[in-house]
């Protein structure tokens, strides 16, 4: 853990304020979903009013918000492997992730088929139109709804497999040669602000192959199988391996922080380019064939790099410091990710039936949720055996700052 100190402890608290805001921003993504101007059904409840700055919101997050989530899992995966070993490491992720998921499935599933009956109902006064959803003609494998849960389960899948890849290549790679190769041409192209080139490459390549991408809908959501679809796993395990390639040279943070801007004027230039050939209106459909879904595959996977830079850069230049509210949101973002998805639903169906602006209703169900979502946090778990299990056994303020290198060590990371 040498070269985490050295590297200066301050730098961790950006990076779980990162971690921490990629979760609290799928609240805000999924409040959106009910108000997107779309073509057919794409979510539980829909409702009257739309909303196009909604489905800019919507499409701009989904390129970044999860791809970012686990370049952070990936940075403290490592840290905590070499903290711990890897018993203490499969002791803490099996307790913090692999519990979390099969404790909570069953629940958060009711409850979201619960929230969705109840909001449809609300919204129609008992009488909702029946329709029957359609066939899939081309089911995944494996079938299984994992919800919003999914992250938890690939999580699993990439530590086994981050694990079971590190002790092969240890022991082909004894002088570690090979790592100190990777390692320079890592630092090479971070330094030289052209990484999110070469790491867009697998989800760009396995993007336009896939027969189910819905190309409005970005990276596939890898919820609905036990297998990972092929671009989901291509994208998060790149950004997991990344994540733990970066903390082998923490140094490398600043150099991501030195680019941020040409970063995130990149992402947002790509992102206006992808919204042009998509169009403003959500959609299923499979559509774009040949070189133009080639290009768009190439721009999308380009810009989720981009964005993810920046999103890291931008945290390091103005959250490196230490901040009560950050660090207590970071300490919720877990929680409050696990929870939301069932109070969401409930609130859009219980707003669709009122005739007001979209904007209106969505500040609402926001006002409602996490006021309720924080205080359950409060109450039910910071101080309990949900958040020691969640985030590790925490006590009430003395006063002391709690360091940001202990803490990131016990994140869902």
């Amino acid at each position: 853990m040498a070269t985490d100190t050295a590297s200066g402890a301050e730098r961790l608290h950006a990076l779980d304020a990162v971690r921490g805001f990629a979760l609290v921003l799928g609240i805000f993504f999924h409040a959106t979903m009910s108000f997107l101007p779309s073509e057919g059904p794409t979510w539980m409840i829909s409702d009257p009013q739309r909303s196009t700055p909604f489905a800019v919101a919507f499409f701009t997050l989904h390129i970044f918000r999860m791809t970012t989530f686990f370049v952070i899992a990936g940075f403290f995966a490592r840290m905590l492997f070499h903290r711990r070993g890897l018993a203490g490491f499969a002791r803490d992720r099996g307790k913090r992730i692999a519990l979390p998921l099969v404790a909570s499935w069953l629940p958060v599933f009711v409850l979201i088929v619960g929230a969705t009956i109840a909001g449809t109902l609300i919204q129609y006064d008992g009488a909702p139109p029946f329709r029957p959803p359609p066939a899939d003609p081309n089911p995944p494998p494996l079938p299984f709804p994992l919800t919003h849960l999914w992250f938890l389960y690939l999580l699993v899948i990439l530590y086994v497999l981050s694990l079971a890849g590190r002790t092969a290549i240890v022991a082909v790679d004894r002088n570690e040669a090979l790592r100190g190769l990777v390692d320079r041409w890592l630092a090479l192209l971070v330094r030289g602000g052209v990484a999110p080139l070469l790491l867009a490459l697998p989800l760009a390549l396995a993007l336009p192959g896939y027969s189910r991408w819905m190309m409005w809908m970005g990276v596939p959501t890898p919820d609905s199988s036990l297998i990972p679809n092929l671009p989901a796993f291509a994208e998060f395990a790149t950004a997991f391996v990344f994540g733990w390639m970066l903390q082998r040279q923490p140094d490398l943070l600043g150099a991501i922080q030195r680019w941020w801007p040409v970063h995130l004027a990149a992402a947002l230039a790509l992102t206006i380019a992808l919204l042009a050939q998509a169009g403003l209106v959500a959609t299923t459909a499979t559509n774009l064939p040949g070189v133009d879904r080639q290009l768009f595959a190439a721009n999308y996977a380009f810009a989720a790099w981009t964005w993810s830079f920046a999103f890291i850069g931008l945290a390091m230049q103005f959250m490196s410091g230490f901040s009560a509210w950050r660090r207590y949101l970071a300490d919720a973002s877990y929680w409050l990710y696990l929870i939301h998805l069932p109070l969401v639903i409930l609130l859009q169906g219980l707003v669709a039936r009122f005739d007001a602006p979209p904007e209106f209703k969505y500040a609402l169900i926001l006002l409602v949720a996490f006021p309720l979502m924080l205080a359950s946090y409060q109450t039910m778990v910071r101080y309990t055996w949900l958040g020691a299990i969640l985030n590790g056994r925490r006590q009430p303020r003395t006063g002391a700052r709690i360091p940001a290198t202990s803490a990131s060590g016990q994140e869902p990371a």
